[in-house]
């Protein structure tokens, strides 16, 4: 049953990523999709206590999120730091493009415990990006979606989904609304 489950979430992440993925040889270069993210924002967050539970406990946080590039806007490096009536979170974001591929992938790391999480992959279609991801959540495997929308000037929106049904539905645990910081 596990290995089933497993498997059924395989290839549910595989056919999710598809439309994104496509061929790479027909795909438009996406390396300029996040130009938009350089930049400091002022972040509020709402992020669910306890994913894939019943509850809707969300916990608020305010914060600031600095984007710098890197390899000539071929990669970014996000700094996070937000805070809220449950605690402090720091932690950094590597967003990296592959231009074989003509993908993104995005890693997060908490500067509570330095781990990465697995690598997001994807890219945008019709001004959204989405990077998918198949991770372990209570000892079960799910997919983690991340999903930038409502892209402005001075402006966006960026929401983590889990799915543990293999993305017939999807549970928003982190929404954030960024507005840039003007120097």
């Amino acid at each position: 049953m596990k290995l089933t489950l497993f498997a059924t979430l395989c290839a549910t992440a595989l056919l999710a990523l598809q439309p994104l993925c496509g061929n790479a040889a027909k795909a438009r270069d996406g390396a300029h999709d996040f130009d938009f993210n350089f930049g400091t924002w002022h972040t509020h967050i709402k992020r669910l206590t306890k994913p894939l539970s019943g509850s809707a406990d969300f916990v608020e946080l305010d914060g600031t999120v600095t984007v710098s590039k890197i390899w000539d806007g071929k990669g970014q490096i996000e700094d996070f730091e937000v805070d809220g009536p449950k605690g402090h979170i720091q932690g950094m974001t590597l967003f990296l493009y592959n231009p074989a591929a003509r993908q993104w992938s995005q890693i997060w790391a908490n500067a509570k415990d330095g781990m990465l999480t697995p690598a997001l992959i994807g890219g945008f279609k019709d001004e959204r990006g989405e990077l998918i991801a198949q991770e372990i959540e209570d000892g079960r495997a799910i997919l983690v979606r991340g999903v930038w929308s409502e892209i402005k000037p001075d402006s966006h929106r960026f929401e983590e989904d889990y799915s543990d049904d293999g993305g017939k539905t999807w549970e928003v645990v982190f929404d954030a609304h960024l507005n840039r910081v003007k120097p």
